[in-house]
């Protein structure tokens, strides 16, 4: 049968199904749509002994600029994207695979990533690939353009496939971030103007470069991707503190205010600026988000560290080309 995803009422872009709403016999095939519908077109398999009529699983899932982000839940199956599959649809995705309940084999490219709670692994949508779950489960997965990632494609194939630990090194920031957003998906509180390109890509293009700076002995590059990872998330969890300074950030972690800047200058960027921008689009979601209409907008950008109204129109428009009203009225006709 073919279902699809209903939108939902918030108007955010926000997409769910949910197979408890739906007879026995119905469920498994609408899953298996809604999932192949939301990533790229897919076969699922059910284990020996088990039944469609046993099935259960959701989906919850939203666009957010280049990036699709989707929470699957699901009993025990196997997914796998075929050749065939490929020949008739190639879009050139890369897919994240964070798991958050259960445990998951990903397999492509000859290797085998086994995952647990808190682990992650990437996987290309131009060859084929198998995900199997023996028990129930739960994983945030994101889907974005290859072009995302500056990868060659040695590069790339050397890192499909294989287990990012969300225990320790960048592999824990990427993972605690990640979890938050499954999080807020499943609350719905991703506003349509959550710009996720920058924080996921980031995190994510630090973490693989990471992987591939050991594998070439590369420990300089290694350990200021991992500084810049932590500063940046850092900044994401003080926003809303107007104290939120270049000293404090530099004494929190035991480094030179110049060697901040300067490692802020190779990104071509300055620390203040980088706050500065994630406050904006904080705010700017904020203004966008249908449940918050309500608020004042000084009191929105005062929770992300503007203490005066004027100041933050003024750097809103700058930021954006119109005013913090602007955009509302905007979002909301």
């Amino acid at each position: 049968m073919t279902l699809a995803l209903v939108p939902s009422v918030s108007g955010s872009g926000r997409e769910m199904l949910d197979c408890s709403e739906l007879d026995t016999v119905e469920r498994f095939d609408a899953w298996t749509d809604a999932v192949s519908r939301s990533f790229v077109p897919l076969t699922a398999d059910l284990p020996d002994g088990f039944t469609p009529a046993g099935f259960d699983g959701a989906l919850v899932s939203q666009q957010l600029g280049s990036a699709e982000i989707s929470t699957v839940t699901g009993s025990a199956v196997s997914v796998r994207r075929t050749q065939r599959q490929i020949a008739r649809a190639d879009p050139g995705f890369i897919k994240l695979g964070l798991q958050l309940r259960g445990y998951s084999v990903i397999t492509q490219d000859g290797r085998d990533a086994a995952l647990a709670p808190g682990d992650f692994a990437i996987y290309d949508t131009r060859r084929p690939y198998q995900l199997d779950f023996d028990d129930s489960f739960r994983m945030f997965v994101v889907m974005f353009p290859l072009k995302s990632l500056s990868l060659n494609h040695r590069q790339l194939s050397s890192l499909t496939a294989s287990r990012f630990s969300g225990r320790r090194g960048l592999g824990a920031i990427t993972s605690s971030f990640l979890g938050e957003m499954s999080r807020q998906l499943d609350s719905d509180s991703l506003g349509r103007g959550f710009q996720v390109s920058d924080a996921i890509f980031e995190l994510v293009a630090a973490t693989l470069g990471e992987r591939l700076d050991e594998a070439t002995s590369g420990d300089e590059n290694a350990q200021r991707r991992l500084l810049l990872a932590r500063i940046d998330q850092h900044i994401v969890s003080h926003l809303g503190d107007s104290r939120l300074s270049v000293t404090g950030i530099a004494a929190a972690h035991h480094i030179s205010v110049r060697y901040l800047q300067k490692l802020f200058e190779e990104q071509e960027e300055t620390v203040r600026g980088r706050i500065r921008h994630r406050r904006l689009e904080e705010a700017r979601r904020d203004l966008l988000n249908p449940s918050l209409a309500q608020r004042p907008i000084a009191a929105i950008g005062a929770s992300w560290g503007f203490d005066d109204a004027a100041s933050f129109a003024r750097a809103f428009r700058k930021e954006f080309g119109v005013s913090p009203r602007e955009c509302r009225v905007t979002a909301h006709n």
